[in-house]
C-alpha cells in the first residue's frame, strides 16, 4: 500500500468536505449554538413545569376535625407544609356538598370525581366522609376510656369503622399525578399529627413508637457525587456524536460521489481500492473526532456557566479529555468503517439515510445498557462492543481506576477486533463492482413478486435467507407470548414440538417451495460420503464435553437468574416422560431447525461466495432463535460446527445426526453421568463444583478427538457454490503475486 496516495486521497476528501456549508455547520457551528439554545430551553421548561398551580376540591371540608386543623381558610395548613410557595401552587376550592354515609357514598364520589377530573375542572379531589370527625372524636373517647380502665390490648383499642378519607386523581394526566404527591405530603403529615394526638390520650411518648432514627452518612466525597453525575453524560454524547459526525461524511463521499459521477474517476487513478478505502477512512475518523470535540468543548463552556447554579453537579474531573480522547479514536474508527460500508452499500444519498435508522437501533442499545441499574463493569460486560468501552470510560471518569484495569486489555481487544472487521467489510464494499455502481430502481410489488417467481434459481438468494431469518425470529417473538399464556396449562412437550413445526420449519418450507426451483439442492437432501452421518456422531460425543466448559465459562460471565432456571428445571420435570422430552427437544429440532438454518438460510447465504461467511451468518440467526442469552451464545458455537458439516459433506443428514445427539447427551449426561458413582464417572466429572460439569481431562480429550473428526471431514471433496468458486479464482492470483 502506498501511503502517498492514502495521503493524496485524504486530503482531497478533506478540501472537499470543507467546502460544503452544510458540513462545515453540522460540525463547527450547530455544536456552538446548540448547548446554550439546549440550556436556555431547559431553564424555561422547568421553570414553566415549577410553576403550574393545581386545583384541588375539597368534598366534605366541614367533616374534618378542628384539631388539628388541615385547612386554614382557603390554604393548607401551614403546619403541614414545609414550603410556603407550595402552598401557593395548590389552589384549595371548598365544596358545601356531602354524601351520607352508607356503602354507596364512595362509588357516587368516585363517579363524580373521575367526570370532574377527566374534564380538566380539577386535577385532584378530596373526598371526606361525613361522619369522618365524629368517628374520629368517638374513637378518642373510646381509647380514653379503655385506657382509663386499663383496657390496653390490641383487640379493646382498634376501632375498624373509622371511615378513611380519599384522594381521587388520574395518571393519565400530568397534572393530576403532580397535584396527588403535593397533596399527599400534606396529608401524610397532618395524619402523623393525627396519630401523635392518639398517643397523647394514651399517654404514650412518641419515642415508644419510633424510639431511634436511623442515621445514614454518604461516603463518597462531593468530587466522587460529581464524577458520578458526569460520568453518566459525557461518554453517551461522546459516542453518539462520533456516530453522527462520521454518518453524514461518509454518505457524502460515498453515495454523494456517485450522484456526482466522481466515483468513475478516482477509481481510475492509479490509487489501488485499499488505498482509496483508507483515505476516505481517515477522512469520514477525522470529521467523526472533530464533531465529537466540538460538541463537548460546547457542552463544558456551556455546562462552565450551568454549574455556577447548580454547585451539586459541579465540574467534570481534571483527567476527563485524556479519557475521553483515548476511547474516542477506536470509537470513531469502528463509526467511521461501519458507516463507510453503508454508505457505499447505498445508491444516493437519500437511500444512505436511511441507513441511519438502523445502525441507531442496533449501537444505541449498546450506549444505553451501561445507564441501566446494576450493569457495572465485569468480565462478560467488557466483552460486549461499545458497551465495554462505555463501562470502562465510566470507572475511568469515577476515578475507580484498580477496579478498571483488569477489564482494559479485554475491552481494548474486542473493540480492536470489531474495527478490524468493520474496516475489511468496508474494504470489501469498494472491492465489489456490483455494489458501488448497484443502479436505481423503482419498487414495483407486482413487477417484483413476478420476477421474483420467473427469475428463481436452484436455491434462494441471500436476501431471501435474511428474510427467512427475519421472519423465523419474529414468528418466534409472537409465538412465545402466546405461549407464555397457556404454558401452565398445556404440555410443555406437545408446545415445544408445535414450536418447531409451526415457528421453524413451516415458514423455511414454504420458502423454499415458492422461491427456489431445487427444494433437493436447497434443503442438502443429498446423500452423504460414506462414513460421514457416523462420524457425525461420532463428533457429537467428542464436542458435549467441551461444549459443557463452554457453557460453565458462560454462565460464570453472564450468570443465569435464578427465576428462569427454576423455570427451565421445571419444563424438564413436566415432561410425561424422558422419550417424550427426547422427542420434543433432540429429535423435532434436528430435524426442523436444520431444514430452516443448514437448510434454506445456509443456502442462500452462500450466494455470498464465502463459505465461512455463509456458515457464521446462518449460525448467528440459529442462536438467536433460542432466546435465551446464554443458550444463544453456545448455539452459535454449536451452529458453526454443523455449519461446516453440512458444507463439507453436502448433505444436510450428517448435521441432523449430530444435532440430534448433541440434545440428547445434554439431557441424559446429568443423569447417566451425574448421579451414578464409578471410577469411569468420578474421572470424567468435576468435584466442587455446583451442578454436572466434565473435567479438565474429560474436556481436554473430547477436544482433541473433536479436532481429529474435524480434520477428517475437511479432507472430504469439497462442492462449492458458484459464487464461491468465483471468489475463489479471484483471490487465488492475488495471494501468488503477494
Amino acid at each position: 500500500m502506498n501511503w502517498t496516495n492514502v495521503k493524496l486521497i485524504f486530503f482531497r476528501e478533506v478540501r472537499d468536505q470543507l467546502r460544503d456549508r452544510r458540513t462545515l455547520f453540522m460540525i463547527a457551528v450547530l455544536p456552538l449554538v446548540l448547548y446554550p439554545l439546549l440550556g436556555m430551553s431547559m431553564f424555561q421548561v422547568s421553570q414553566f413545569v415549577r410553576e403550574q398551580p393545581t386545583r384541588v376540591l375539597i368534598v366534605g371540608h366541614e367533616a374534618l376535625p378542628d384539631n388539628p386543623r388541615l385547612i386554614d381558610g382557603d390554604h393548607f395548613a401551614s403546619a403541614w407544609v414545609t414550603d410556603p410557595h407550595a402552598s401557593s401552587l395548590l389552589q384549595l376550592v371548598l365544596s358545601d356538598e356531602t354524601y351520607p354515609p352508607g356503602a354507596g357514598a364512595l362509588a357516587s364520589a368516585q363517579a363524580e370525581a373521575r367526570r370532574w377530573v377527566e374534564a380538566g375542572k380539577y386535577e385532584a379531589i378530596i373526598w371526606v366522609p361525613a361522619d369522618f370527625g365524629e368517628r374520629l372524636t368517638a374513637f378518642r373517647e373510646h381509647l380514653r376510656r379503655s385506657v382509663a380502665e386499663g383496657k390496653t390490648n390490641e383487640s379493646s383499642i382498634n376501632d375498624p369503622t373509622i371511615p378513611s378519607p380519599v384522594v381521587f386523581y388520574s395518571t393519565a394526566k400530568e397534572k393530576s399525578a403532580l397535584a396527588y404527591l403535593r397533596v399527599e405530603q400534606v396529608l401524610d403529615r397532618w395524619s402523623q399529627a393525627i396519630a401523635g394526638q392518639n398517643l397523647a390520650t394514651t399517654r404514650t411518648p412518641p419515642s415508644a413508637v419510633k424510639p431511634f432514627v436511623v442515621a445514614d452518612h454518604d461516603v463518597a466525597g462531593i468530587r466522587q457525587r460529581q464524577a458520578a453525575t458526569w460520568s453518566k453524560i459525557l461518554p453517551f454524547m461522546l459516542l453518539i456524536w462520533a456516530l453522527t459526525g462520521a454518518f453524514y461524511p461518509a454518505i457524502d463521499l460515498c453515495a454523494g460521489e456517485k450522484e456526482r459521477g466522481t466515483l468513475e474517476t478516482l477509481l481510475s487513478s492509479p490509487a489501488e481500492r485499499g488505498e482509496i478505502v483508507w483515505g476516505k477512512l481517515l477522512t469520514v475518523m477525522a470529521f467523526s473526532m472533530a464533531t465529537a470535540i466540538l460538541n463537548l468543548f460546547s457542552l463544558g463552556i456551556t455546562g462552565a456557566i450551568v454549574v455556577s447554579h447548580f454547585p451539586d453537579v459541579g465540574f467534570p474531573p481534571p483527567l476527563a479529555p485524556v479519557w475521553l480522547l483515548l476511547a474516542l479514536v477506536p470509537m470513531a474508527a469502528l463509526f467511521s468503517s461501519l458507516c463507510l460500508a453503508l454508505a457505499a452499500l447505498a445508491r444516493s444519498t437519500k437511500e444512505g439515510q436511511y441507513y441511519l435508522m438502523p445502525l441507531l437501533l442496533i449501537i444505541m442499545p449498546l450506549m444505553i445498557l451501561p445507564m441501566a441499574p446494576g450493569v457495572e463493569l465485569s468480565l462478560g460486560n467488557s466483552l460486549i462492543p461499545v458497551t465495554g468501552v462505555v463501562l470502562l470510560l465510566r470507572n475511568m471518569l469515577e476515578g475507580n481506576y484498580w477496579q478498571a484495569i483488569p477489564f482494559m486489555a479485554p475491552v481494548v481487544c474486542v473493540t480492536l477486533a470489531c474495527c478490524l472487521l468493520a474496516v475489511r467489510w468496508a474494504g470489501e464494499q469498494f472491492n465489489s463492482e456490483a455494489v458501488l455502481f448497484r443502479e436505481g430502481e423503482r419498487l414495483d410489488v407486482g413487477l417484483w413478486l413476478r420476477r421474483l417467481m420467473r427469475d428463481r434459481e436452484d436455491t434462494p438468494s441471500s436476501t431471501a435467507a435474511v428474510f427467512c431469518g427475519v421472519l423465523i425470529l419474529m414468528v418466534n417473538f409472537f409465538m412465545s407470548f402466546a405461549i407464555g399464556d397457556m404454558g401452565a396449562m398445556a404440555n410443555p412437550v406437545l408446545l415445544a414440538l408445535v414450536t418447531q413445526l409451526v415457528v421453524i420449519a413451516t415458514p423455511a418450507l414454504l420458502m423454499t417451495i415458492m422461491l427456489t426451483r431445487s427444494p433437493r439442492e436447497t434443503l442438502l437432501m443429498r446423500l452423504p460420503p460414506w462414513g460421514a452421518v457416523p462420524m457425525a456422531a461420532l463428533l457429537a460425543v467428542c464436542v458435549h464435553p467441551v461444549v459443557n466448559g463452554i457453557n460453565v465459562i458462560v454462565q460464570y460471565l453472564y450468570p443465569v437468574s435464578e427465576p428462569l432456571q427454576q423455570a427451565l428445571t421445571q419444563l424438564v420435570q413436566n415432561a410425561p416422560s424422558k422419550t417424550h422430552l427426547i422427542l420434543a427437544v433432540a429429535l423435532a429440532p434436528a430435524i426442523c431447525e436444520e431444514l430452516a438454518f443448514r437448510g434454506f438460510i445456509l443456502s442462500g447465504f452462500r450466494h455470498l461466495g464465502h463459505k465461512w461467511r455463509a456458515i457464521v451468518f446462518s449460525s448467528i440467526f440459529f442462536g438467536i432463535t433460542h432466546g435465551i442469552f446464554q443458550q444463544s451464545i453456545v448455539a452459535t458455537i454449536v451452529g458453526v460446527v454443523i455449519g461446516y458439516l453440512a458444507v463439507q459433506s453436502g448433505s444436510l443428514f450428517p448435521g441432523m445426526v449430530y444435532h440430534f445427539v448433541h440434545n440428547a447427551l445434554a439431557l441424559l449426561s446429568v443423569e447417566l453421568l451425574g448421579t451414578t458413582d464409578t471410577p469411569t464417572t468420578n474421572w470424567l466429572r468435576s468435584s466442587g463444583t455446583d451442578g454436572f460439569t466434565f473435567s479438565i481431562p474429560a474436556i481436554a480429550i473430547g477436544a482433541i478427538g473433536a479436532a481429529t473428526i474435524l480434520v477428517w471431514f475437511s479432507r472430504l471433496p469439497y462442492r462449492a457454490s458458484a459464487e464461491e468458486a468465483l471468489q475463489q479464482a479471484i483471490e487465488r492470483p492475488q495471494a501468488s503475486v503477494a
